[in-house]
């Protein structure tokens, strides 16, 4: 087998599930995260991110899988010994670590703490959210998202968004990486990130030819890198986002002005976080008014392979087996 060959071989394997191009661009941003200051990105804070959630996961797929049992059940005797088991015989089946993985990573790119705790519970809440609050099937937050915004609240002064100063040639690496892993997925959500980025440009523009400053300052807000982690990994979340295109870029303008609003009148670090969190409950809405078909991550099979399926649809019963 040549060289081309296993090239080719690899860059299907990846293209299989758009989460392998958001983990690699991810890790490579964490790789620039952490040789550019004393304040980057931590690989102690990643393993805590990532112990955070993986229990979680763990946690939760079990409970999801216990919950499919019991209502499959016929009678309360037969669930309450057959329900565990399944969840405890089944869960790798359901084990979404890719997406528990990715929340790690943004994570320990955008969140800075004194304490690694801070980043083991932001780790845990952002997955345990995942698990309990949806509508439909969906998933109603951003998983990193809602985890920093309350480490940030509960933490106060301890825990703030990293403002990801990294230099000019850093930033259009991450540029590049962002744009590249959007393009290169099967996740098609370039049209929120490039929407977000405009409208969040256009403000940014306006507010400085406004009032007469400098474009230098514009731009020089425009060149972070927890705004391109924010545009290209946290807001494209095919399973927090509107399913309709049109609902998305009014999704991102939307996004775009109340974090403009909050960083000029409230002057808060991180104001494009809370501002997905704080519109995130829109998204049940505009789904209901701009219907579309709903994104599912897909399995090697091409089958849905999430531990849920939309609107609460139950999957096959898992055969188990007995000794």
């Amino acid at each position: 087998m040549g060289v081309r060959t296993q090239i080719t071989g690899l860059f299907k394997a990846l293209h299989r599930d758009a989460r392998h191009w958001q983990i690699l661009a991810l890790f490579g941003l964490f790789c620039i995260s952490l040789s550019t200051s004393d304040f980057s990105a931590r690989p102690l804070a990643l393993l805590a991110a990532i112990v955070g959630a993986m229990s979680a996961q763990v946690a939760g797929t079990i409970w999801v899988n216990a919950r499919k049992e019991r209502r499959r059940a016929t009678s309360g005797s037969y669930w309450r010994g057959s329900s565990l088991e399944a969840g405890f015989v089944g869960w790798m089946s359901g084990f979404q670590w890719k997406s528990a993985l990715i929340t790690s990573l943004s994570l320990s790119i955008l969140l800075r703490a004194n304490s690694l705790w801070f980043w083991l519970a932001a780790g845990f809440i952002a997955i345990t959210a995942k698990f309990l609050i949806r509508y439909r099937g969906k998933h109603i937050f951003n998983p990193a998202c809602i985890g920093i915004v309350t480490v940030s609240l509960i933490g106060g002064s301890a825990a703030w968004v990293s403002p990801g100063q990294w230099g000019q040639a850093p930033i259009f690496a991450a540029f590049a990486i962002g744009f590249a892993a959007l393009v290169l997925s099967s996740a098609k959500r370039l049209d929120i990130a490039l929407g977000f980025l405009i409208g969040f440009a256009a403000m940014l523009f306006g507010r400085a030819l406004y009032l007469g400053d400098p474009m230098a300052i514009p731009i020089h807000q425009m060149q972070s890198g927890a705004l391109l982690v924010f545009a290209f990994f946290m807001i494209t979340d095919p399973r927090s986002t509107p399913d309709s295109r049109l609902a998305r870029i009014l999704f991102a303008f939307a996004v775009a002005a109340l974090a403009a609003w909050l960083s000029w009148e409230h002057h808060i670090r991180g104001a494009m976080l809370y501002a997905l969190a704080g519109l995130a409950l829109l998204t049940p809405v505009l789904d209901r008014v701009l219907p579309a078909r709903r994104f599912e991550w897909l399995s090697k099979k091409e089958t849905p392979d999430e531990p849920e399926t939309p609107r609460g649809g139950l999957r096959p019963r898992p055969r188990i087996v007995r000794a």
